[in-house]
């Protein structure tokens, strides 16, 4: 984690915190998976986000999965995704296109619902003003 980073939901924009990767869903299908870009693997490791878009790099790897804002179609909450539930907890959705197709990735990103709707949020603002 970078110095000055503090606890998960108040870290500054840019900060890296610690979360999952659950997996990008291909045209709405659960068992539908993207494979392209390290999209295909599932895991834990660090996110952060920017102007430009929402990064995370699993652990023990190098390549770093990153979502243009600009790209993205919508940003929902839900308690499963790509196969995978997590005990009630909730998941971050980010809709996007890439390639013709519509993605949808899957993150765990806090066990509090509170600081994922506010992320959730935050992420809608961002997209909307990319595709201004």
């Amino acid at each position: 984690m970078r110095r000055g980073a503090r606890c998960l939901g108040e870290a500054p924009e840019g900060a890296e915190r610690v979360g999952s990767y659950l997996g990008t869903e291909m045209d709405g299908k659960w068992w539908k998976r993207y494979r392209r870009d390290g999209f295909f693997a599932r895991g834990n490791g660090l996110y952060w986000y920017d102007a430009h878009g929402f990064h995370f790099r699993r652990y023990l790897t190098k390549r770093t999965l990153t979502v243009p804002f600009g790209r993205v179609t919508a940003v929902e909450t839900g308690t499963r995704h790509a196969g995978r539930w997590c005990s009630g907890m909730s998941i971050l959705k980010i809709l996007w296109e890439n390639d013709g197709r519509l993605l949808s990735s899957g993150f765990l990103l806090s066990r509090d619902r509170a600081v994922t709707d506010a992320l959730a949020s935050e992420f809608r603002s961002f997209a909307r003003l990319k595709g201004e």
